[in-house]
């Protein structure tokens, strides 16, 4: 089996570290809300549509969050829950 790598193509900007991270807490905040569209527009701060779309791809990507078939986003990733695999010692860190 060959492991997959987040490949983007056809990418006219690459978003920072701190728009990453802006997007990751709208969308962690309406969790299961609200559409993708609607997210968009509630940024603080306005990032291009393609600028947001790639960070969407990245996030579902990475296991973070899933688009429904509706375009709502749910959250499934549990930074706590990992933490308790972590303590418990079932996985190394």
């Amino acid at each position: 089996m060959k492991a997959s790598v987040f490949e983007p193509k056809d990418v006219l900007r690459y978003p920072r570290l701190d728009t990453v991270l802006m997007i990751e807490r709208e969308l962690y905040k309406h969790r299961s809300e609200k559409t993708i569209t609607q997210i968009w527009k509630s940024l603080p701060k306005k990032v291009m549509w393609q600028t947001y779309s790639l960070v969407l791809d990245y996030l579902e990507y990475s296991g973070k969050i899933i688009v429904e078939p509706d375009k709502t986003v749910s959250w499934i990733w549990s930074p706590v829950g990992v933490r308790q695999i972590k303590d418990s010692g079932l996985v190394m860190s």
